[in-house]
């Protein structure tokens, strides 16, 4: 098909939007991963619960996924708001922020993404952008994923050597670095942390730090490690070292165990946000809220290829 065809056919769909008056979802991935696809199936089944699903021919529905281009990633910003959508709905965080950038008018209903403060997005005010709903996270959940590691694993040495990626980019992720520091240093834990700022580098990076004799490794929870999961999990297996998380969909990818918000459900949340939205034309008495859904899991089988055994009340996933 031409490219003059498409221009046209997007014009005729964007046309037909606006004569039925039905309204139009922009939602946006910034990368492709099964963690985020579990966000993205809670947000649709909500809407659908609340009555707005492409099916029922009460919703237009645009989706794209950047594949982890930055500029791909605002060009779909920028479509959206050519379209006028009634909302974005952004997975994850560098997403939101990218939507945040671009418009002030438009709803922005968030998952996958920490606390505006923690993606440094608080005004002089202390208060977030004032489009922004949706759902976020704080930091605080990982100290209890972090602490799950000293009890499962046996050190090497004298001393429980944990290894950790995190993304100098990336606010939250550098705010988790900072965080788990401290916690592992009162816990009398060594943590051997390395920068690393692309998914392209990862692997290399990986390897140097699996060379350093560590004795399990924390999966940080940024867009890096989300969108480079299955090399580390590799590197690590290889290794013979086990990966722990505070990310639940990464427990089902190949980590032993986490305790964090279950993926569904965080979407599934934004998406009943979104449909009350929907429903009432305006956004007063919304605010963006704090997951309410964490849940500690585990893997058997790869618990079980580590000589681990998993605290009785843990959720398996497979």
């Amino acid at each position: 098909m031409s490219l003059l065809s498409l221009l046209l056919l997007s014009l005729l769909a964007a046309c037909n939007q606006q004569q039925d008056n039905l309204p139009t979802i922009g939602f946006v991935d910034a990368f492709e991963d099964n963690t985020l696809a579990r966000a993205k199936e809670g947000f649709l089944t909500a809407l659908k619960d609340g009555g707005f699903s492409e099916e029922a021919g009460t919703l237009h529905l645009i989706y794209r996924n950047a594949q982890g281009d930055i500029p791909t990633l605002t060009q779909i910003v920028k479509y959206f708001i050519s379209q006028q959508v009634t909302l974005i709905a952004t997975n994850p965080s560098i997403s939101t922020i990218t939507a945040l950038q671009n418009t002030d008018a438009i709803p922005v209903f968030m998952m996958v993404s920490p606390t505006p403060e923690l993606m440094k997005l608080d005004g002089p005010d202390g208060k977030g952008p004032a489009n922004l709903f949706g759902v976020g996270e704080e930091l605080a959940y990982i100290d209890t994923s972090f602490s799950l590691i000293p009890k499962l694993v046996k050190p090497k040495g004298e001393k429980l050597r944990v290894g950790l990626l995190f993304n100098q980019s990336e606010p939250q992720s550098v705010e988790a670095y900072n965080r788990l520091a401290q916690l592992a240093e009162n816990m009398g834990v060594d943590l051997v942390a390395r920068p690393v700022n692309a998914t392209a580098d990862v692997q290399l990076v990986a390897a140097a730090l699996l060379n350093e004799g560590i004795d399990a490794f924390f999966a940080n929870p940024d867009n890096t490690v989300f969108g480079s999961f299955e090399t580390i999990v590799k590197a690590c297996n290889e290794a013979g070292v086990p990966i722990f998380t505070s990310e639940a969909g990464l427990v089902a990818r190949g980590a032993v165990a986490a305790f964090g918000a279950d993926m569904y459900q965080w979407g599934y949340q934004a998406g009943v946000q979104a449909v009350q939205f929907l429903k009432n034309g305006s956004t007063e008495g919304l605010h963006w809220e704090m997951v309410k859904v964490r849940k500690r899991v585990y893997n058997p089988e790869v618990a079980a290829r580590f000589g681990i055994e998993v605290p009785e009340g843990d959720e398996e996933v497979n």
